[in-house]
């Protein structure tokens, strides 16, 4: 903008993501969270401040920007003439919030040190709590500040769900998705030596390549559509994993994990993932993570509950826990040594593509 329209930037007052817009609106104050300006690249994370340096390189002044709360602090209560449009109370408060991933993390139990939630979206993440602010040695996933009140490190993979989506959609012509998987029985899980690469629309974590592009790879004539389903969710699996290495070498050590979002519907797709990381699954009875979180972060700043943790322990249950099979984790142990080479092999050839 400062660039390509100088007149409109020049005329430039706050500066405010659109929850934050919703808040200003209804409380009258100018502020935003830390998980969410964690992704705007104006803040110093480890710090919990505005960044003087990337204001300079940006040409704005720090009265541009909001003031900064934690997610769960209370930044106002409802304006009159809002609380009389609406029908309530002038006393209702409102809480600062957090982003959409930090408010699904919270809403699905993953506050306080070492807890871990996969998200089995359209696109797919992986998202640790950290009670101290680190990096991965590559730089391949994201250090932001958690709704909790400390960090959190997470990996975002672009396609995810939305690969089988495509799969079943768009190639096969079905919307028939469980029918789809019913005969990738038991006995099949470890033993496909058909892969795909899930980089349907590049990727992001942990290769951070626009390039990459989706594939399958070791077809042969005795291969079946079936086989080449199981790779698909298999393909995302393994990406998973590939995340999660990066976030073990940054120090995170998690035991187990929530998983939601659509593709969590799936239980072969759940079993999958369980054993490639060999990870528990645990998954919560609400499915509605952010909107859940977002609330819980309200009872928080309303004093219902002490700390985001403590309303975490309280609401959020468990439904079903998939367990890994140390028989399985190993066969795909030697499929995932397989598939992390696949990548590296073909970057050059997806430049040139």
């Amino acid at each position: 903008m400062k660039k390509n329209e100088p007149d409109n930037f020049n005329r430039i007052k706050k500066i405010m993501l659109p929850k934050d817009y919703l808040a200003y609106k209804l409380s009258g104050t100018f502020c935003t969270d830390y998980s969410d300006a964690s992704g705007m690249l104006l803040l110093d994370v480890k710090n919990k401040c505005w960044s003087k340096e990337m204001l300079d390189i940006c040409g704005i002044t720090e009265d541009m920007l909001p003031k900064l709360f934690e997610s769960y602090d209370k930044v106002g209560n409802l304006k009159p003439d809002i609380a009389a449009e609406l029908g309530l109370g002038s006393d209702v408060l409102i809480a600062a919030g957090a982003g959409d991933n930090a408010a699904a993390a919270v809403g699905t139990g993953v506050a306080g040190d070492g807890r871990c939630n996969i998200s089995l979206g359209t696109s797919g993440t992986l998202f640790i709590s950290s009670k101290s602010f680190g990096v991965d040695l590559n730089n391949s996933l994201h250090s932001f500040a958690h709704a909790d009140g400390k960090y959190h490190l997470m990996g975002c993979m672009l396609s995810a769900a939305s690969c089988n989506k495509w799969w079943m959609d768009e190639i096969i012509g079905t919307k028939e998705y469980a029918m789809q998987q019913s005969d990738i029985t038991d006995d099949k899980l470890g033993e496909n030596h058909v892969y795909f690469l899930p980089y349907l629309m590049g990727e992001r974590s942990p290769h951070n390549d626009p390039s990459a592009r989706g594939c399958f790879i070791g077809l042969s004539m005795e291969n079946t559509r079936s086989d080449m389903t199981q790779a698909v969710l298999e393909g995302v699996a393994f990406a998973f994993r590939d995340m999660l290495e990066a976030a073990k070498e940054a120090g995170a050590k998690p035991d187990r994990s929530f998983v939601c979002g659509g593709g969590a519907k799936s239980p072969l797709w759940r079993k999958i993932i369980s054993n490639v990381l060999n990870l528990p699954l645990d998954v919560p009875e609400c499915e509605e993570g952010p909107g859940m979180g977002g609330a819980m972060l309200a009872m928080v700043a309303d004093g219902v509950y002490d700390s985001v943790p403590a309303a975490s322990e309280a609401i959020v249950k468990v439904k079903e826990t998939v367990q890994p099979d140390p028989v399985l984790v190993k066969k795909y142990e030697e499929k995932y040594k397989s598939f992390k080479n696949l990548y590296p092999a073909l970057k050059d050839c997806f430049k040139e593509l």
